[in-house]
């Protein structure tokens, strides 16, 4: 046994000093660049770099600082300039702080709290140090939909009324009807691109345009609220990406894209919801996380159930979440027709994460291949970006329009015919066409009887 063991320590010690060899003879680093994306949430860093970078972080307070010693290294330009500045970091030095260690001071806002990671060459970057700050001491947020808060019915009573009179408000006192929330998420953001055109068009520019649009459009639309989920030039996780639309108890979620492909003459419009083989998966993983599920749509919570009755349950509310995404992708399917051409004449399925969301209806649309060189142009196109837009909106419209969700506006849109009453009044009544208000009750007269009753179509539908 003991040479065996001489042989172990004599291996061990050469494998080590090979490392050391390794270290000492290893080609200096040379830092790049850096690149900084600001996001409501935290601020990234990315330093790229000749090679992979081995580096050790610390903070320094009085004033707040992230030092970055990377030891090798140097750096090759300055990296002081105006767009490496905002955020939590408002400036940035280099420095040789001993031999053969590059030092790099972020001069931040306010206290951070720093995460990093390094990434290896990828597409179009080469090895990467990536950081990412969090403000170290975040204000508490309120739940979505209480940031101001409800007037209680009692403070709205005087002082003659008393309790009593509270407690008869609150009895016959109903909920006023809300908006339908849309969830609007721009692909992609800040270090992560997207797909380029052959004339340098990037995805994520083009298509936070178009959720722009989109929001605009949505916010004028009465009973409905848009939501944005990437407001910037800044990277979301794409898991957060859902989390942020039910944290808003969003009724949609629609993720925007460009497409890509070799061939250069593919050309257009897709919609796509989440397969079977996506929710099948996705159901596996909110069963094995359930105690940290809170609820599905409706309030029904996971955490107090069994396996099999929790199966069930999730199994109900994907499955009608999918129905309805099919029903309301096809929609905007139709309607992107109108403005090009669509690359498949039906609503595509596919295990994209951004559709994952076992209780909100979520669509992708590949608004057109950013690889293909006319739709490209298109796609940097203000008026086409805007037809883009008015096109998911109808899209929505006509499905909300048939399946308005209980206590929202729009299922409270409807007209009981009165004596006098004639088609053409109420339609310029409510903002819609004589045409879109027959064929949504499916009219096929403009006779009316009194005590009828007549669903509303959306402004624009």
């Amino acid at each position: 046994m003991g040479a065996i063991d001489d042989v172990k320590q004599l291996v061990a010690g050469l494998v080590l000093w090979l490392a050391c060899q390794s270290l000492l003879f290893a080609a200096p680093i040379e830092v790049q660049g850096m690149r900084l994306w600001a996001a409501p949430d935290h601020t990234r860093v990315v330093f790229d770099s000749s090679g992979p970078m081995g580096y050790e972080l610390s903070t320094l307070h009085n004033p707040e600082r992230l030092v970055i010693d990377v030891p090798r290294a140097s750096v090759a330009t300055a990296l002081t300039r105006e767009h490496t500045v905002g955020g939590l970091v408002k400036g940035v030095r280099t420095a040789q702080y001993s031999k053969g260690v590059l030092r790099i001071v972020l001069d931040l806002e306010q206290p951070a709290k720093p995460r990093s990671f390094t990434l290896k060459p990828g597409a179009r970057h080469g090895h990467r140090l990536v950081i990412d700050l969090y403000n170290a001491n975040p204000a508490q947020k309120t739940q979505a939909g209480a940031d101001v808060p409800a007037r209680s019915v009692a403070t709205a009573t005087t002082k003659q009324g008393g309790e009593s009179r509270a407690k008869k408000s609150l009895i016959s006192e109903k909920l006023p009807a809300r908006d339908l929330v849309i969830a609007i998420d721009a692909g992609h953001g800040g270090d992560d691109t997207g797909a380029i055109g052959r004339n340098g068009t990037y995805e994520k520019d083009v298509v936070l345009s178009i959720a722009r649009r989109l929001y605009a459009l949505v916010k004028k639309t009465p009973g409905m609220r848009p939501v944005m989920i990437r407001q910037g030039d800044y990277y979301i996780g794409l898991r957060q990406r859902i989390d942020k639309a039910r944290e808003h108890k969003a009724d949609l979620f629609i993720s925007i894209h460009a497409d890509s492909f070799r061939d250069q003459r593919v050309q257009g419009s897709s919609v796509f919801v989440l397969s079977n083989r996506g929710a099948s998966s996705e159901m596996a993983r909110w069963l094995a996380e359930k105690e940290n599920s809170s609820d599905l749509a409706g309030g029904v919570r996971l955490d107090d159930k069994d396996q099999v009755l929790a199966e069930v349950l999730l199994d109900l509310s994907q499955n009608a979440t999918i129905e309805a995404s099919i029903t309301v992708a096809g929609n905007m399917l139709r309607e992107l027709q109108r403005v090009g051409k669509a690359h498949k004449p039906t609503v595509q399925q596919a295990g994209f994460v951004v559709l994952k969301s076992p209780d909100i209806p979520s669509v992708l649309v590949e608004t057109a291949f950013i690889s293909n060189p006319t739709e490209e142009r298109k796609l940097r196109d203000s008026r086409h970006q805007q037809a883009l837009a008015t096109a998911m909106l109808r899209g929505i419209n006509t499905y909300f329009a048939n399946h308005p969700p209980p206590g929202t506006r729009l299922a409270a849109r409807q007209y009981t015919i009165q004596r006098g009453d004639t088609l053409g009044v109420i339609a310029q009544q409510y903002q819609v066409s004589l045409s879109t208000l027959k064929d949504f009750n499916d009219l096929k007269s403009d006779v009316l009887r009194v005590g009828q009753t007549l669903r509303i179509p959306p402004p624009g539908g």
